[in-house]
């Protein structure tokens, strides 16, 4: 089946509603190509109608003006781009779609279509939490950056159920982010003080 991957800019609080006065200073050639990495997994871009509408006003344009990012912006156009929202969109930005129906059960139909590669959802916590809170994500990868934001919206909101993950890989940019890669997995057995009282503790 194909993969979901989400894929955020994160600050230690864990806010991944990117302000950019503290996202851009941090963004140097390994960010890029950490990015470039996590969009080459996929073939289909899942976003909600915000990040489309950000995206949309942005790429189609550095696409056509030829500049440094016009690959990029070439290669965002290209992908199939399925976008939910209950409002009926019209859509300018080629290989674009409307979400037919519930999100769960359309992103179900994406993972299974044999035809499909990866799916890859940049930012849109709201399309993100649905999908963690259904079981529907493979991969949180995190650029994670060393500024605490205080405030925004965050990848974990406040009252959901316990999320346990692994982490599948790590990297530390020069700037002090740290990308990881997670992914969701079952609870460890239960444990409690009982049974860690006696390791040692480091001094």
């Amino acid at each position: 089946m194909a993969k979901v991957i989400s894929t955020l800019f994160i600050s230690a609080d864990g806010v991944a509603e990117i302000d950019p006065e503290w996202h851009f200073p941090y963004f140097d050639e390994n960010m890029g190509r950490a990015v470039s990495e996590d969009y080459d997994t996929s073939d289909v871009l899942l976003i909600g109608r915000t990040t489309y509408d950000s995206f949309a006003g942005a790429w189609p344009d550095r696409e056509a003006a030829g500049g440094d990012d016009a690959p990029f912006a070439k290669q965002l156009g290209d992908m199939r781009k399925v976008v939910a929202s209950r409002q009926n969109l019209e859509f300018t930005w080629r290989n674009s779609e409307l979400i037919d129906g519930e999100l769960t059960d359309a992103v179900r139909a994406l993972k299974a279509d044999e035809g499909i590669k990866g799916i890859v959802i940049p930012g849109s916590l709201d399309v993100v939490h649905q999908l963690l809170a259904a079981g529907l994500i493979d991969e949180l990868r995190l650029l994670i950056h060393p500024v605490a934001a205080g405030k925004g919206d965050k990848l974990f909101v406040e009252g959901a159920p316990v999320q346990h993950l692994k982490v599948l890989a790590t990297e530390a940019f020069p700037t002090g982010v740290i990308r990881v890669i997670y992914a969701p997995v079952e609870p460890p057995a239960p444990a409690g003080y009982e049974d860690v009282k006696d390791f040692p503790e480091g001094n």
